[in-house]
Order: structure tokens, then sequence, then C-alpha cells
């Protein structure tokens, strides 16, 4: 699903938001509200549905999903007090809705990072990525051996750095210990702790051809 709102153009397939030519950083978390509360649009979704869905089986407030909400719209430059797309139910729930359009499709970008835990694709944005267990990281990854803020990833244009911030299991790059910044190529595998991460980034070969993970 590839659509368009304002100045804003949502892609579900290469989990990405950008506004023009410019990428949006949403957390995993805030993009699937993002891609929940527009696939459901107009429909208005309980905030108890959202919460089940987005953290099946485990107990989270209220404040975890407004805390998402917020980060979409700050993304977004969204004014609550005046919601164009994301509205408030009040007593129930979130909606999106507004003026949408199907998006035309385009060549993907040429200087695009992520990150691929399992079946989740995580995009980086320009500058500071922090991988970690924390909700609120910019790259959120859920196991034990990760700690809160377990390393970074900075992103410069066609080239991203990853540094260790001291993390208790380490941070590896295929079977490198990550020492200082260390520059990654397309196709490297990314362990933090016992998580095992595919980076994807520009090719750095003419074919585009990715690397297979160690």
């Amino acid at each position: 699903m590839r659509i368009q709102f304002g100045d804003h153009t949502f892609d579900g397939v290469r989990r990405e938001v950008r506004r023009g030519a410019e990428d949006v950083h949403l957390s995993p978390k805030g993009f699937e509200l993002l891609r929940l509360l527009i696939e459901a649009r107009p429909r208005a979704l309980s905030k108890d549905e959202l919460i089940e869905r987005l953290w099946p089986g485990t107990f989270v407030s209220e404040a975890s999903l407004a805390g998402l909400v917020t980060e979409i719209r700050r993304a977004v430059r969204e004014d609550a007090r005046e919601p164009l797309h994301l509205r408030t139910v009040h007593g129930f729930g979130y909606a999106f809705d507004g003026d949408v359009r199907a998006a035309p499709e385009g060549a993907p970008s040429a200087r695009r990072h992520a990150l691929v835990w399992g079946n989740q694709e995580m995009p980086l944005a320009e500058g500071e990525n922090i991988v970690g267990r924390e909700r609120n990281a910019g790259v959120w990854v859920g196991h034990a051996s990760v700690s809160r803020e377990h390393a970074r990833i900075v992103v410069t244009a066609e080239r991203a750095e990853l540094e260790d911030l001291g993390s208790k299991n380490g941070t590896w790059v295929g079977n490198r210990l990550a020492e200082g910044r260390t520059p990654l190529e397309n196709g490297d595998e990314v362990r933090v702790g016992e998580a095992r991460l595919l980076y994807r980034g520009p090719a750095s070969d003419p074919s585009g051809v990715t690397k297979s993970a160690r």
C-alpha cells in the first residue's frame, strides 16, 4: 500500500514515510500504529484494540499508546489541537482521515538505509539512530541480551557507521567486534547481543547484489 496525505508519502511495503524526498523517521511501533490506522480508515480503532495489536499479550498503559500518537504527530508535523489526519476520538481511540490519495510508484531512493530483524524492516534516518531494548529506541530490538541503549548507527547520505555504546553483550559486524565507528556495507550481518540483524544500504557495487548474511 502506497498513499499520500498532505506532503507525505506512506509506503507499507518498503516500510517508510517520506516528506517529499526526505525520510521521516518513526520507531517500529510508531510506524505500525500509523499503518493500522491508515488501513482501517475512516473507521476509528479503540485504544484496547490498538494496544492488543501493538503489544499482544503484554500489559502496557494507555500512556504508551498516547506516546506513539505524539511521536507520529511530531514526525509528520501535525498539531494535536488542529489535526488534519490523525484524529483523537475522545473516550474511545484514534482514527486516520482527511485527504488521502494513491501515490504514484517511484524508483527506490539511492540513499535508503535499513536494518532487518526477522521479518521486520526498520528504516534508518539521516543522522543518529539508537539501537536498543527500550520501547522508544529509534531501532527497537526486544531481546533480553540487548542493552537499553546498545549501539548507534550514524547515517550520512550514502554512508552508515555502527558504534557500540558500552553494551553488556557486545556489538558485532559479521565476525568482527565493533570497535569505534565501524562502516557498514550492504548485506552486512549486525549482531547486538544475541540478536542478529541484516543491514541494507546503497549497493557497494554496480550489480546491487546483497551479500549473504554470515
